[in-house]
């Protein structure tokens, strides 16, 4: 891993049904203690509808090359407690060695 770890993650993934048939979440972890950089940033944004300025945060996560990670997965950072949405998972190739693993995050706790 290239970034320096700032946290440790839990990969979570899979669903079930709740008594009204529901799909709802569960929270089996398939994999514990994976190393990461976890940093949150913002940004200011305006739109032509709207020239009113908001600020936007947003989660970027990088994890080695080889975790087991997907879209639509969730992690839980494992220092803090908070879960995230992965959005999307992205890495730049490199022919001599192998780059972390750049996660899109979106905090739903």
């Amino acid at each position: 891993m290239q970034a320096i770890a700032t946290t440790t993650l839990a990969i979570l993934r899979g669903t079930d049904s709740d008594e009204f048939g529901d799909e709802r979440d569960t929270d089996t972890p398939i994999a514990t203690g994976v190393p990461a950089s976890l940093i949150e940033q913002s940004r200011r944004v305006t739109t032509r509808d709207d020239p009113t300025p908001r600020i936007v945060r947003y989660t970027v996560a990088r994890v080695p090359a080889r975790t087991d990670v997907l879209d639509q997965d969730r992690v839980r950072d494992e220092r803090t407690g908070a879960i995230y949405i992965v959005d999307a998972v992205s890495g730049m190739a490199n022919p001599v060695f192998e780059v972390d693993r750049r996660l899109d995050l979106r905090r739903t706790t």
